[in-house]
């Protein structure tokens, strides 16, 4: 049985990473996946997402949702959509103001393909030691290549 793969992007980029992967399924039925947070922990690859704790059933442009977080330590983060195209990307930040986005591109026949970005290029000082603490940009590469493979594997499946 051959191991399904995303592919780590080499963006060449500062504090940025990304991932991608062809889904072979709508890109619509992929966005409104996405685009409800509650499913986040479904597809989540990292292990650091605990759970939706508030929010809208469905994201939108300036939507703010909540999650339980664990990274070495239990927190709570609140999280804002700062971009949002129906069916093709959303974006969002925390107070740390580094963006989590999922780009979607219809390839034609039933399939998409997803990327996944995390851009942490333009933010505070006090976010940039976080990121080395925790070590997330080292992990952050891996964990959205397998996040990215749940997602695959929940949407053709449906």
């Amino acid at each position: 049985m051959e191991s399904i793969r995303a592919e780590i992007l080499n963006l060449n980029l500062p504090r940025t990473t990304a991932a991608r992967i062809v889904i072979d399924a709508p890109a619509q039925q992929i966005f409104d996946l996405i685009a409800d947070a509650r499913s986040h922990p479904l597809f989540d690859g990292s292990g650091t997402l605990q759970g939706s704790i508030s929010g809208p059933v469905r994201l939108h442009l300036g939507a703010k949702f909540g999650m339980a977080m664990k990274i070495k330590v239990p927190y709570r983060i609140t999280n804002t959509v700062v971009a949002f195209e129906e069916g093709k990307k959303i974006s969002w930040c925390h107070l740390m103001k580094w963006t989590w986005s999922y780009e979607l591109e219809d390839l034609g026949n039933g399939s998409t393909q997803v990327t996944e970005i995390f851009d942490a290029s333009d933010i505070p000082w006090v976010a940039r030691k976080w990121l080395g603490v925790t070590g997330a940009l080292a992990h952050n590469p891996k964990w959205m290549a397998k996040s990215l493979v749940r997602l695959k594997k929940i949407c053709e499946s449906n």
